[in-house]
């Protein structure tokens, strides 16, 4: 991955660094968010440096995927690896469509070299841009409040949507954890997949 790419023109010169992911490589899990925030963007690892990194890192945490403190700028995981659609941060606005399709390359690399069988969609702009490409529905479809802690079967991999961690609410994040061990844990989620690649 590029530590110094230059892609866009508009990003260079207002970053701190670009973000790429972070984790388990052979991980059956993958989280993926919209864009670094300012906190992930000092740390170099997403969702780590504020509060809602680390209420993420709690849920993955009771989850059993991190071993170290929530707030942890480099957490101890184990099964999951957390990425972002776009790699670098403009300070006063979020990514436009074209930053997201020029960081595709990046994502789809982790995908096909990580080949998780879940995907958790963080966020409304995560949710849509992974439907696009992995079900059969219209992205315009999806709302990220309502599939929330849901499972999604899509082709080739489950989605499990989860709230952005700004929003998440204590019941919210119950909710998700409840939802993964039952629904997702207490099944044979492995039998699912279709090894595609992307």
């Amino acid at each position: 991955m590029d530590t110094d790419c230059t892609n866009c023109s508009a990003l260079c010169g207002t970053r701190e660094r670009v973000v790429h992911g972070y984790g388990d490589v052979g991980a059956e899990f993958l989280f993926v968010g919209e864009a670094p925030t300012a906190a992930a963007e000092r740390t170099g690892v997403p969702f780590t440096g504020d509060e809602a990194g680390a209420r993420v890192q709690r849920i993955l945490g009771d989850l059993g995927f991190v071993r170290s403190d929530p707030d942890a700028d480099e957490p101890d995981v184990q099964n999951v690896f957390f990425t972002y659609l776009t790699r670098c941060r403009h300070p006063d606005r979020g990514p436009t469509d074209d930053e997201v399709a020029t960081c595709e390359p990046y994502l789809n690399a982790e995908i096909r070299m990580i080949n998780p069988h879940i995907i958790v969609p963080v966020g409304q702009a995560a949710l849509e841009a992974l439907a696009f490409d992995y079900t059969t529905r219209a992205a315009d479809s999806f709302d990220v409040d309502a599939e929330h802690a849901t499972t999604i079967r899509g082709r080739g991999f489950e989605l499990v949507p989860m709230k952005e961690p700004e929003r998440l609410t204590d019941d919210d994040a119950e909710a998700f954890v409840e939802h993964v061990r039952e629904s997702v844990f207490g099944r044979d989620y492995r039998q699912t997949k279709g090894r595609q690649s992307r």
